[in-house]
Parts: structure tokens; C-alpha cells; sequence
């Protein structure tokens, strides 16, 4: 192990999960000296009558086992319970200005937030609010507006279904749908492009299809640090000897080699499962290829007269298939191949796994969606399924694998800023009050907005926007022309301290704590990425007694903005099942009898009608849709481009950062590093552990840098590097997104090495 904070890379040879993933859960709970307390809270994470995870949005199994949770959710967990705290001493020591010198790890590892905060402009400080002085101040900036729509209003995934619902009814009380949410920029490709291909934006597999698939495929996906439970399912797979293929333009240590932590013999004995039975060392942004080349086999099979296609299903159930099988047989294997960087060989090899089986799982990532053309990339999956009837039946389906524990969640309850129409007449009839019918702005739209000088307040509900969202720079100065920034959250992060002329900083009870109100205790609900929604019951007294629950900050800013509302806002503070009550009139066709079904430990799943083989599409079947050609990102040809991926290291969630360290692929106390494919290095002139700038290619007038970087030798594809979100995040233009969600490309940014003006610290490259 490396010395503390010298900078080192050290391949990791060493299988995933196992004792390493054990020792890390000790570590982080020692770290926030809540050994004790965070083990009693990871007992009753993912439990009947516990809470869940804050961390990611894998389900639980069907049949529980006592300790329900991984590396990764313990670390969400010791961070959350922690015993720092960030008090109104330590803002008084810190100005914003020296605040923003510090890095996210850092401001992390102050602790939890116990009372609200007001910026002081003259001090450059955060001083104590009272609450009610914070909740009238919203107001007034709100009641102000010239319009509704010059303010705008995050969600991130971590807010449970009650809260997201009553803030989407708010908000468009106040009478707008700008809902700029976590979504967008990672699954919304999913929610807009699957629609239109199976009639609904998620995903149509359960928990069991995992234990009845005959094969899995995975693409662009790294699930031993993304969703790490997920490593289970596939471990049992490949001990029925199930084909896994992994399709990633990065090999992940997790789907090579896996050791099950709740495996004691493979604990005792230190034994291991090799999980990818074939990895298809992809190209960046060649999926798509690979996908139309596995078509195509099928297509050609067929034209041979073989039995590969199943013609019940795809006569009964879907409509586009002569132009499907048009466009992609006018696909040549020299360009699949040259696109892609896969061999014909290897392509028609997996290809043949598929062909034969009987019922195919294909889980995919932002490795996916963002792209230039995720949206449309998102579909080509779903064709391929749809061709052997991978839907309504036992094993079979479609896995985007989400990432925040309700991210999904919030958009089924009315975070959307383009609701349907019928939605919003539910709403109108539900709630008295007619709502806004324009659409809204999603991320990309809102910061524009800002540089625009037409949005005037931002509220985040959790996250740290600010942090998450590209073109750093260019952002930062579009949020500081802002007249008020409110973030509501547990811990302080880079999204409080790019702020507007008025800020507040609003702590909030976290999942792992009571919620308690003057009608009694209080659970809220979340929804998996397998649409099934579960009860989550806090076990920890709250942080401290200026904290309150995300869902009374929204009813009394709701109080404080609409003085004339008829909605009883203060009985919501009090009951949650009043707002249960209110989700199942507003979706009554999934959300029916919502609280006598909370009764079942186990929560209920909701509807999926491809599940039924029913689809709500307007012509009432599944469709094959074309993408024409085979790029998903615009094409620049310059031989020195390469393509940047911005990936999470396996000690951070989201922009949360747990540590400077990442275990799999060997990196300690550096975080400023690219993973370089070796020749791509050479060409350049370059050494292994020389330090060079990136610099994107654009000609929108602004000059995308970052300096300092240490390069890696690393099995990447010839053209492709990766380096960490958020640091690169200042690489990615606001413009180069998907256009049919606004997902920002991050997955294939256009950049250039450049020579260094920096000077790094040493690093030590072990062998």
C-alpha cells in the first residue's frame, strides 16, 4: 500500500470484492469513528423496516440475507453518520472564497451540516439563519419573479417519492415545469428514447429474470463500482455457467475476477469467480456498431433460411423490421469493424451466444446513453432484443442499470419537465389548480438560462449541481449571475459555494435517520431501478435538532411562496400518508391502494406493460427504429483526436469523493491522472507518468483546458482515454449533448493532448 498521501500507481492483481471490499467497510467506518453505529445501521440497510441504501438503485434480492449492502453503500452510509460536523464555528473561520480552494474530498470529509446558513456578502461568510427567516426570504425571491419561469428547480435521485411529489405539485403551483434534474444528465436517454421503441422509459426485468436468462450481455457499464449488488446475481449466473459479455471500452477488474464478501468459502478459502465470458474491448462510441454487426448476423441467418428470428413474436408484437433489416445490411464489415475496433470474428462470436439463447438480459450504463446519439443508441439495443421476443417472458428484458437510490423514482412522481398532458389534467383535477402546459428546461436549457440572465433563483433539492454539471467554468459564471441559490442537503459541497447575490445552505435529516412528526413517526418510499418501490424507515436520531425532513422544507417554502394556496401544506408536514393518498389519485393506474400496499414489507412492484407484452406506443405495438449509419458522435477528422471518457474512481459516488484513491485500477492519492492506451502514449513523444494538459476540441469560441494530468499506461482502445468526473468536467462543452434528452456527451469527449504549463508531484509507477 502506498505511503499516506504519496502519489502512486500500482496495477491491481488482485480479484474484486473479497477481503479488500471487507477492509475497506472497516476502514471507512473507523474513519468516521462510527464503527459501532455504522455497523448497527448497515444491519438494517435494505431490511424490512429499515432504510434504504442512499447509494445506488440495484433492487433487493427477492430473499434477503442479513447483511444487505455493499463497499459502496457502506461507504454512503459511514459518510452519512458520520460523527464530523460542519457548525456554524467552522463557517465562521472559513470564507467562501478560501472555501472553494479546497477540493471535493475535503469538503466531504468536513461532516454533516447542522443548521441552516445565509451568505453574508460583506464577510464573504455563511452566517446562521433562523429558519423562518430563510423560508420568507425564499418567498420574497420567488414572489418577485417576473415570471414562474425564471426560476429553476433541481432534484436529485436521493429524494424519496413523498418529497418529489409535493415539489413537483409546488412548483407548478407557482406555474412552471423547470425541472433540471440529476436524470438528465445520465438516464434520460433511457426515459426518452425506450419509449418510443416499447412504450415506457425503464427498464422490463426483475430480480428473477437474473436466475432464468441464458445469457447476459453488459454494455458500458462498470458494475463493481457502480452497482456493486449486482455483482451477486452475476456470480450465480456464471456458476450455472450463464455466458456474461462484457462490452466496455475499459476492462473492469469487477467482471473479470469477483469475490462474493457474504461467500464464506470463497472467503475462507480466498477463491474467486471470473465473471465475462467474452470482453469486447470496445472503441469508444463504437457500440453501436458492434450492435448493428450482431444484427446483422442474425440477418444473414435468416436470409440463409435459418430458424433465428422469433416470427411469432415479431408478427404479433412489433412493426419496422423490413427497414431495420434494410438499414443495417447496407452496414459493410469494413466499417462495423474500423468503427468499432472489433473484430468480425469476435462480432459474429457473440453474436452466436446471443442466437442461442432463449431468453437475454442486456444491462447497459452511461457508457450508453452518453452520447451524442444516446437516445437513439438506447433503441438499437431494444431492436435487438425485440428480434428474438426478449420481452414478457421469464430471463429476458432490458437492465439500464440507474444510479441514484430514486432517481428513477422521482421522474415517475412528476419530476418532468415535459409532462404529458393527461398528467397535468390529473393534476388540475386531483389538486384544483391549473397547471403550466409549456414544457420546462432540463440542465443543459436551465444553465443556459442562467448565462442568459433570465433565470433569477436556482433551489437544489440535494445534489451538487454545480459540480456535476459540464463546461465548469462557463457554468460557475452562469449560476453567479444568479439572485438567490438555495441548496438543501446534508453535507457542504462545491454546489454551495458557486452562488448567487443571496445564497442558503438548508440542512436535512438523511436517510439513515427518524423522521418524526407531531402525527408520529414518518417512512417515505423509493423506487429501484427494477421499478419496485419499498418503505425506507430511518434508524439514527437526525444530526441535530436544526435539521428538518426534505419534505417540510418543501411545504413551507411552499407556504412561504403561495400565502393563497388551498393545498393543505401543513397537514403534509405532518402525515405522509395524506401524500401517498395524493400519488395514488394522480396515478391511479400504478399507484393504486399506495398505502395499503406499503403494509407488505416487501413494497410492490409497479406496473411494466412490456413485462405483459403490452405497449404504449401509439399504434399499440413495439417498433424497430432506424439509426442511420454507425457513428454516435460527431465525426472530427484529425488523427491527433482522441476521445474522452470521464469515469468515477471506484472510492466516489457521483460528485461525492470518498477518497483520492482508486483500488482496481491501481491509482493512490491522485485523482488528476488519464488512462492512456500505450501506443496513442508513444506516438506522442510522451512517457509513462509525464504530466500534459487536454484541451477540447471546439469552435464555439471557448478554450476547454486542464493542466496537470498524469498519464497512465492503461489496456484502453487505440484512440480513447478516461479520466475522472468531475475534475474533466471543465472538457465538455454546454453544446455536445444528445438532443433528444440534453444528456451531455461525457462519455466520448473530442480532445487533444497538449504540453504541460503545470507542475505535479511525483508519482511512484510500480510494475
Amino acid at each position: 500500500m502506498s505511503k499516506k498521501n504519496e502519489s502512486e500507481f500500482k496495477p491491481y492483481h488482485h480479484p474484486a470484492g473479497g477481503w479488500g471490499a471487507a477492509g475497506a467497510t472497516a476502514k471507512v467506518l473507523m474513519e468516521q469513528s462510527v464503527l459501532v453505529k455504522g455497523s448497527r445501521g448497515l444491519l438494517a440497510m435494505n431490511q424490512p423496516g429499515g432504510f434504504k441504501c442512499p447509494s445506488c438503485a440495484f433492487p433487493d434480492p427477492d430473499h434477503r440475507k442479513k447483511l444487505e449492502f455493499c463497499e459502496n453503500g457502506a461507504k454512503a452510509l459511514a459518510h452519512e453518520a458520520t460523527k464530523a460536523r460542519l457548525t456554524r464555528e467552522f463557517f465562521a473561520q472559513h470564507t467562501v472564497t478560501e472555501l472553494m480552494e479546497q477540493s471535493d474530498y475535503w469538503l466531504e470529509m468536513q461532516g454533516r451540516l447542522t443548521e441552516p446558513m445565509c451568505y453574508d456578502p460583506a464577510t464573504d461568510k455563511y452566517l446562521p439563519i433562523a429558519w423562518d427567516d430563510a423560508f420568507t426570504l425564499i418567498g420574497q425571491h420567488l414572489r418577485s419573479l417576473e415570471s414562474p419561469h425564471q426560476a429553476e428547480f433541481y432534484t436529485s435521485g436521493r429524494t424519496a417519492n413523498e418529497t418529489a411529489f409535493l415539489y413537483s405539485i409546488f412548483v407548478r403551483e407557482f406555474g412552471t415545469n423547470n425541472f433540471p434534474d440529476c436524470s438528465n444528465m445520465c438516464h434520460e436517454p433511457t426515459s426518452r428514447g425506450l419509449p418510443a421503441s416499447i412504450g415506457i422509459g425503464k427498464g422490463t426485468i426483475v430480480m428473477a429474470d437474473f436466475e432464468h436468462a441464458e445469457a447476459i450481455f453488459i454494455i458500458g457499464q462498470n458494475t463493481g463500482t457502480n452497482s456493486p449488488r449486482m455483482m451477486t446475481n452475476l456470480v450465480e449466473a456464471r456458476k450455472r455457467g450463464i455466458p456474461i459479455v462484457l462490452i466496455n471500452p475499459m476492462p473492469e477488474r469487477a467482471l473479470i475476477r469477483f469475490t462474493e464478501p457474504q461467500d464464506i468459502v470463497q472467503m475462507s478459502t480466498f477463491g474467486s469467480t471470473a465473471i465475462s465470458s467474452e470482453f469486447v474491448h470496445v472503441r469508444i462510441g463504437g457500440d453501436l456498431a458492434i450492435l448493428k454487426g450482431m444484427m446483422r448476423v442474425l440477418f444473414e441467418a435468416e436470409a440463409r433460411g435459418e430458424d433465428v428470428l422469433d416470427r411469432d413474436f415479431i408478427k404479433d408484437h412489433t412493426a419496422g423490421l423490413d427497414a431495420l433489416r434494410a438499414d443495417v445490411m447496407s452496414q459493410s464489415w469494413a466499417d462495423i469493424t474500423r468503427i468499432s475496433g472489433i473484430s468480425e470474428e469476435q462480432i459474429r462470436r457473440i453474436a452466436q451466444i446471443y442466437i442461442k439463447s432463449k431468453a437475454t438480459i442486456i444491462c447497459y450504463g452511461m457508457g450508453i446513453t452518453q452520447h451524442q446519439e444516446g437516445s437513439h443508441l438506447v433503441q438499437q439495443i431494444a431492436n435487438l432484443l425485440l428480434l428474438k421476443g426478449n420481452f414478457g417472458k421469464k430471463g429476458a428484458g432490458v437492465a439500464p442499470i440507474r444510479g441514484h437510490s430514486n432517481v428513477q423514482g422521482d421522474r415517475t412522481v412528476g419530476i418532468d419537465e415535459k409532462p404529458t398532458q393527461a398528467y397535468l389534467d390529473r393534476v388540475r383535477d386531483v389538486f384544483g389548480f391549473e397547471p403550466p402546459r409549456e414544457h420546462g428546461h432540463h440542465v443543459v436549457e436551465a444553465i443556459e438560462a442562467m448565462e442568459a440572465g433570465y433565470a433569477k433563483v436556482f433551489i437544489g433539492m440535494g445534489g451538487n449541481f454545480a459540480r456535476a454539471i459540464p463546461d465548469t467554468e462557463r457554468s460557475y459564471a452562469a449560476m453567479e449571475k444568479l439572485l438567490l441559490t438555495v441548496g438543501i442537503a446534508t453535507k457542504l459541497n462545491r454546489g454551495h459555494l458557486v452562488h448567487g447575490k443571496d445564497a442558503l445552505i438548508l440542512p436535512v435529516v438523511s436517510r439513515s435517520e427518524i423522521i418524526k412528526t407531531s402525527a408520529g413517526e414518518q417512512f417515505v418510499t423509493i423506487e429501484d431501478a427494477m421499478s419496485n418501490v419499498t418503505a425506507s424507515r430511518g434508524v439514527f436520531e437526525p444530526v441535530s435538532t436544526s435539521v428538518l425532513p426534505e419534505t417540510e422544507i418543501v411545504c413551507r417554502i411552499a407556504m412561504a411562496t403561495l400565502p393563497d394556496s388551498k393545498l393543505p401544506w401543513a397537514r403534509y408536514i405532518d402525515d405522509y400518508s395524506l401524500i401517498r393518498d395524493k400519488i395514488a389519485e394522480v396515478y391511479p393506474a400504478i399507484y393504486a391502494d399506495f398505502s395499503e400496499k406499503m403494509k407488505d414489507p416487501h413494497g410492490f412492484h409497479l406496473d411494466i406493460p412490456p413485462r405483459r407484452r403490452v405497449w404504449m406506443t401509439p399504434s399499440g405495438k413495439a417498433n424497430f427504429l432506424v439509426m442511420q449509419g454507425l457513428e454516435v458522435n460527431a465525426v472530427i477528422n484529425d488523427p491527433a483526436m482522441l476521445r474522452l471518457a470521464t469515469i468515477r474512481s471506484h472510492d466516489q459516488y457521483n460528485t461525492t469523493i470518498y477518497s483520492n484513491n482508486d483500488r482496481y485500477r491501481g491509482v493512490y492519492n491522485n485523482r488528476l491522472v488519464i488512462f492512456m492506451n500505450k501506443q496513442d502514449r508513444e506516438d506522442r513523444g510522451l512517457e509513462n507518468g509525464a504530466v500534459v494538459a487536454l484541451e477540447t476540441y471546439s469552435d464555439d469560441g471557448y478554450r476547454r483546458y486542464v493542466d496537470g494530468l498524469r498519464i497512465l499506461d492503461y489496456p484502453m482502445p487505440r484512440g480513447a482515454i478516461a479520466g475522472y468526473y468531475p475534475e474533466l468536467n471543465p472538457l465538455l462543452p454546454l453544446d455536445f449533448h444528445d438532443e433528444t434528452s440534453g444528456t451531455p456527451a461525457a462519455k466520448a469527449i473530442p480532445v487533444k493532448v497538449v504540453p504541460s504549463v503545470a507542475s505535479a508531484a511525483p508519482i511512484r509507477i510500480a510494475g
